[in-house]
Parts: C-alpha cells; structure tokens; sequence
C-alpha cells in the first residue's frame, strides 16, 4: 500500500484489500457538543463509525444514550440508504444505556454496508424527525485534526 495518502484518491486505497481508516472526520453539522465521530472505518465488506459520547452535566447522573435501529448513512448526492445492520455498546431504542456519572465517557461504533469507493461525503441518519437525534450532515471522508468535544458547565 502507498504511504502518501494525501495524494491518493479513496478509491486508489479501497481498491486495496485492506480497509482504510477516517480520523476526526469534519460534519457541517453535529448533532450536539456531546457526540463526536472518532473514525470512519471503509472495507469491502463493511462501513464501521466509532462514536464517542460524553454525559452532559445537567443530567444528575449523566442521563442516558440509546439509537434508533432504522439508523443509516447516505453519500451525498445519491438517494440510496446504507441501513445500519449492527450497533456495538450501544442499546437499540427503546432500550437505553443509563450512565452512572455526569462527564462519564461512552464509546460505540455503528456498522452499515459497505460504501462505494467514490463516496466523499456522507450523511449519518439517526432519525429525521423533531428531538435529539445524533444527525450528522456533510461527513467528509478525508483525514482531520482531532476534534474537542467540551463540557459545558451547566449549573
């Protein structure tokens, strides 16, 4: 495998048997200060995105985390779904995952099929519906800084 991967388009690395890995992917749009996307995951056979969620503080033990299993991922500028087929560390809705402390840390990942290799950008669908659902929009598939995720003191 090539080792300058700045210069190499996605689909010269996926045509690769290995999988290739997006770190602190930017999004025009996260869905809270609470959740961030640690890294994209692209392999033949599936599209892995590992998630870190931080309790918020007003919450007096930290509140509580689930998602909801008609979750999936659309590339920009197509009208296909890539459907979520498994969710790690994470409870499907109803179920939830209550944390014990406000600020405790969370991790999962999402796992979908696996996208074509001409993908750039890419939506991660919760529910598009009124609340608070972990919506990102315009997830570009590129390598970024590490992204802060703050807490804000709420009391």
């Amino acid at each position: 495998m090539k080792s300058n991967f700045e210069k190499e388009t996605l689909e010269e690395v996926l045509t690769e048997t290995e999988s290739y890995v997006f770190k602190n992917p930017i999004s025009q749009h996260t869905p809270n200060e609470h959740l961030g996307i640690e890294k994209i995951s692209l392999d033949e056979d599936f599209t892995r995105i590992d998630f870190v969620y931080i309790a918020p503080k007003k919450y007096i033990n930290g509140g509580w985390i689930q998602i909801d299993s008609g979750c999936y991922i659309i590339p920009i500028g197509s009208e296909v779904r890539y459907k979520m087929v498994s969710a790690i560390n994470i409870p499907l809705a109803p179920s939830k995952y209550y944390f014990k402390s406000k600020g405790q840390v969370l991790n999962f990942s999402l796992l979908f099929p696996a996208l074509p290799k001409s993908v750039k950008q890419i939506d991660i669908i919760e529910k598009l519906a009124e609340g608070t659902y972990f919506n990102f929009f315009r997830v570009a598939l590129q390598h970024n800084a590490p992204t802060v995720i703050r807490i804000i003191n709420e009391n």
